[in-house]
């Protein structure tokens, strides 16, 4: 049965029903229509000023639609309807999984016209920098962010801006068209998700029309005053999913509330799929680097909660999901992610919509397993949690594994994925967990050939929410057991924040031509308090604007007049081709080794 709400709940939400109101009244230009009480409601609250009898219909219909549309959606006999749930497709002609051997064709064929593209550019900025660079042999270059929530996404985009030739007009401007990958994960993977899915716009554009109002309001109040119809049509979204045939958990309705945050677009572009943005105009054209997420598998069914140290690093992109790591050994269409597989094979079909953009950049920010068997009992909690689990709830009774992004497991029964052919289910989780924050390990591989790796760190392992370098150490000492031997030597953490290299680009590698040049470019607070917790998620718009410009200092060494052309020895420095006079000076400054 469906209640009138108490007095006071509706005087809680009164802004946001006059809101309604005026919105409806204008968007309709009309006073005109009318709507009957469908029950008995309590008295109008004083702060709507409710001016006519269509207003006091309006709130009528507002408080029954918030209060009674989960009732009547969770009742009725047929599914409901979303632009979230998976859906039955025709499967492809061509097989849905492989062994991972090598790139895919697709990301070969991309990379293969990208490349052009970005030397073209490479090579017009380093001229420009300075003319005594020769651009007869450029290198395949590639950008990571690291995990840490809003801070990183803040920092991150702040170091894109300062790359971006249509951004800004600094050194270093003109980079980004340069860069031909590019890889984030947890709050690297939001920023990532933020720009390509929205087709690639620039920093200055996403802060202005998306990111400043959106990081104002609370990850819990999606949409202002408009929150209230985004959780009806997130509930809509969960139960379309569990209608569908597949089970939701938490992470469903978090991914939904980022994309509230990160995406355009209705229901917070719920349209948006990673293999959508294959179609994404500056991605036909090969404008733009090629992006890839990482997250993380925990062994759910051997009773862990977290991932080990080791733990099998997977790669989502808008062709493929998978990854290199020995156990697995194998990829899958991104496309068709939900469909059920046996030995690389559908059994009833194939599914698509299974990658909603938001699920996965969800997944990639997914610590909710670290509460491990204490969730359930967290659920009460007032505020985002209690939001998502009541989600949840509408579906089934809460679980530990409602902690988990979960994904119907492609290699199940597929002879090359050994650690997890046996699992029905993947359990994936934030993509930093295994503390290696900054995803390297797909640059690393071999089949890619990059040359050199811009990392962008903006961990929290210090106290001031800070780098220290025991991320990317760990990353080195997992690539050696991994036998990745492309990567360069990191110092141990001592070592690394005694000799400053935490609060200052460096670049790793630099004499070592079996190596890849790293240019570790770590967050600092070069003009604004940078350091702010992984958990701060509400930013005002004048902290997203001087987080953002404090990530172009980041990227630029402080705006520093000479950092440009240190950053174009860094890059050119092994491709066998003569180097003006003053990178020596540079690789003295910057150089570990």
């Amino acid at each position: 049965m469906c209640r009138p709400p108490a007095t006071s709940w509706v005087s809680r939400n009164s802004n946001k029903f006059a809101m309604l109101i005026y919105l409806f009244k204008a968007s309709n230009n009309s006073s005109t229509l009318s709507f009957p009480r469908v029950f008995p409601f309590p008295p109008f609250p004083s702060i709507l000023r409710l001016s006519s009898a269509f207003d006091a219909a309006m709130y009528s219909l507002f408080v029954f639609i918030f209060v009674c549309g989960a009732h009547f959606v969770s009742a009725a006999a047929v599914p409901p309807v979303s632009g979230y749930a998976p859906r039955p497709a025709t499967c492809p002609s061509t097989p849905l999984v492989r062994t991972a051997t090598g790139i895919s064709s697709s990301e070969s064929a991309y990379i293969a016209a990208r490349k052009p593209i970005a030397s073209l550019a490479l090579g017009k900025w380093l001229q420009r920098v300075n003319r005594n660079f020769s651009t007869a042999n450029l290198p395949t270059v590639a950008l990571t962010t690291s995990g840490g929530g809003l801070r990183s996404l803040l920092i991150g985009a702040g170091v894109v801006q300062a790359f971006d030739g249509r951004d800004s007009n600094v050194g270093t401007s003109g980079l980004y068209q340069g860069i031909t990958y590019q890889a984030g994960l947890s709050g690297g993977g939001w920023f990532l998700s933020s720009l390509a899915g929205n087709n690639y716009p620039t920093i200055s554009s996403l802060e202005k029309n998306l990111w400043a109002q959106a990081f104002a309001e609370s990850l819990a109040d999606p949409a202002g005053p408009l929150a209230p119809v985004a959780y009806e049509q997130i509930t809509v979204d969960i139960l379309a999913k569990q209608a569908a045939g597949y089970t939701p958990t938490i992470v469903d309705p978090y991914g939904r509330l980022l994309s509230y945050q990160l995406l355009y677009g209705p229901d917070g572009g719920v349209a948006d799929e990673l293999s959508s943005i294959t179609g994404l105009s500056n991605f036909t054209s090969h404008n733009v680097p090629f992006p890839i997420i990482t997250a993380l598998n925990v062994e759910t069914a051997n009773g862990e909660c977290l991932p080990p140290n080791n733990s099998v690093i997977y790669e989502f992109s808008p062709y493929e999901f998978g990854s290199f790591d020995s156990g697995v050994n194998a990829f899958t269409q991104t496309k068709y992610l939900g469909s059920i597989l046996s030995n690389g094979k559908p059994t009833q079909g194939c599914e698509t919509n299974y990658d909603n953009l938001g699920f996965i950049l969800g997944t990639s920010s997914d610590v909710f397993n670290e509460f491990c068997t204490t969730f359930p009992a967290v659920a009460s909690t007032p505020g985002l949690i209690a939001n998502l689990t009541a989600l949840i709830n509408q579906t089934h009774a809460l679980t530990t594994m409602d902690e988990y992004a979960i994904y119907p497991n492609p290699f199940y029964n597929y002879a090359h994925s050994s650690l997890v052919s046996a699992q029905k289910n993947l359990t994936l989780v934030d993509g930093g967990e295994s503390l290696q924050n900054n995803p390297l390990f797909p640059f690393l591989q071999p089949a890619r050939n990059i040359n050199v790796i811009l990392v962008n760190d903006n961990s929290a392992d210090t106290s001031a929410n800070f780098p220290n370098g025991s991320e990317i150490y760990q990353t080195y000492m997992q690539a050696q057991m991994a036998g990745l031997t492309r990567m360069p030597v990191i110092p141990p953490i001592d070592t690394f924040v005694s000799k400053g290299l935490n609060i200052r680009p460096t670049f790793f590698g630099c004499n070592d031509t079996r190596k890849i040049t790293i240019v570790y470019l770590p967050n600092h607070n070069y003009t604004f308090p940078s350091g702010e917790p992984t958990v701060k998620l509400q930013y005002t718009p004048a902290e997203t604007s001087g987080m953002i410009m404090n990530g172009q200092q980041v990227g630029t060494y402080g705006m520093s007049s000479t950092f440009p052309t240190c950053l174009g020895c860094a890059i050119m420095k092994k491709t066998g081709t003569k180097l003006p006079a003053t990178c020596a000076g540079c690789f003295s400054t910057f150089c570990y080794n």
